[in-house]
């Protein structure tokens, strides 16, 4: 009976220590990680069952100003250095451990049936589609639309559409434009483009013309739990899934 009670006691004070030292971990994504970070918590979770990850996603602008205004997080993850850079700045005893978790590019998409068949940016006949119309792009602030905005201007496009751009706060807001067939045009990533079936890719941008998507990574607080998954964020198995998300490697 002794040593009945005596197990129990022990898996009791277990079960206790388990829930007692659980550590909440709060992530700010940018919006076009949500599917991936999703599904990478998961099995991050499987491994570390006494970690909870809680995300946040939006536009890595929306976030980093959030952060500035002391919002909780413990992990800022940026579509672009500039809005890693202006948090280091901002919080520079805060922000630790940066490193560039992949590399993503830009897609011109259309809905899935549309008539609209190009096998480059330029065959497309941008005066014709948008004569009444316009084009879902990120707003100025968010990365997807500064890249956007660099592409357009390589091709000498910006001068045609700038005043026939429907600017949305983040990249899945474009989507959601195209997905719904509300807009004929939408420029994201083409990781973006690959989560639904709704959408089809026009034409790949040349990294040429914007420059290179790359995603930032750093710790905000000194949670131990919070480096843990940022270096899982590098696993072997991070990777993998960041693959078939199609996502690149940062070189």
């Amino acid at each position: 009976m002794k040593k009945a009670l005596s197990t129990l006691a022990i898996s009791s004070f277990l079960a206790f220590s388990s829930t007692a030292f659980a550590e909440n971990i709060t992530v700010f994504a940018a919006a076009s990680m949500t599917n991936v970070l999703q599904e990478i918590g998961a099995e991050y979770e499987k491994v570390h069952p006494q970690d909870k990850l809680t995300f946040s996603f939006a536009g890595s602008s929306t976030l980093a100003k959030q952060i500035e205004q002391d919002a909780p997080a413990d992990l800022f993850i940026s579509a672009d250095q500039k809005w890693m850079d202006y948090v280091a700045e901002k919080l520079p005893k805060q922000t630790k451990n940066i490193q560039t978790l992949v590399e993503n590019e830009l897609v011109l998409i259309a809905p899935t049936q549309s008539k609209l068949q190009a096998e480059k940016v330029t065959d497309v006949d941008f005066d014709a589609v948008l004569k009444d119309t316009y084009l879902a792009v990120g707003d100025d602030n968010v990365p997807v639309g500064r890249y956007a905005k660099k592409a357009l201007e390589h091709f000498r496009l910006w001068g045609k559409v700038e005043n026939k751009l429907s600017k949305a706060k983040d990249v899945r807001a474009v989507l959601s434009y195209i997905e719904r067939g509300e807009l004929p045009l939408g420029i994201v990533y083409s990781t973006d483009a690959k989560v639904t079936d709704k959408v089809k890719i026009l034409a790949v941008f040349p990294q040429e013309s914007y420059g290179k998507v790359v995603y930032p990574a750093a710790t905000l607080s000194e949670k131990a739990e919070a480096k843990r998954f940022l270096d899982f964020l590098s696993s072997e198995t991070a990777k993998q899934t960041f693959e078939k998300a199609g996502f690149k490697s940062a070189k």
